[in-house]
C-alpha cells in the first residue's frame, strides 16, 4: 500500500513533492560538479516548458488540487518548479552516471 501524503501535506502535497525532488537534484548535480552546465540548459528549456504548462493547464489537460493555489505569471508556483526539476534530476542522474565512468 502506497502511503497518502496527501492527507499529511494537504494543499502543500505539490510543493513538499518539488522541493524533495529539488534536493536530490540539487545533490546529484554538485556531486558530479555540473550544476553549472545543468543550470544552463534548464535556462534554455525553461520558455518551452513554460509555455507547455501554461497551455495545458489552460485547456484543462491536468487537474492539480493538492497545491497551494500561488499562481506566477499564469500557473502555479508548484509548476514552475516543476519545470526547472525535472531536467535538474534528469541531468543530474546522467551526470552521476557519466561521471562514474
Amino acid at each position: 500500500m502506497v502511503p497518502d501524503i496527501g492527507a499529511t501535506f494537504g494543499p502543500y502535497t505539490y510543493l513538499v513533492t518539488e522541493l524533495a525532488w529539488g534536493a536530490v537534484a540539487l545533490v546529484l548535480l554538485v556531486r558530479a560538479d555540473a550544476l553549472r552546465r545543468a543550470a544552463r540548459t534548464i535556462v534554455v528549456l525553461y520558455p518551452l516548458g513554460y509555455v507547455w504548462d501554461w497551455y495545458t493547464l489552460h485547456v484543462g489537460v491536468f487537474h492539480i488540487p493538492l497545491r497551494t493555489g500561488v499562481e506566477l505569471a499564469g500557473i502555479p508556483i508548484e509548476e514552475h518548479l516543476f519545470i526547472v526539476v525535472v531536467p535538474a534530476v534528469v541531468l543530474g542522474i546522467y551526470e552521476t552516471l557519466t561521471d562514474a565512468e
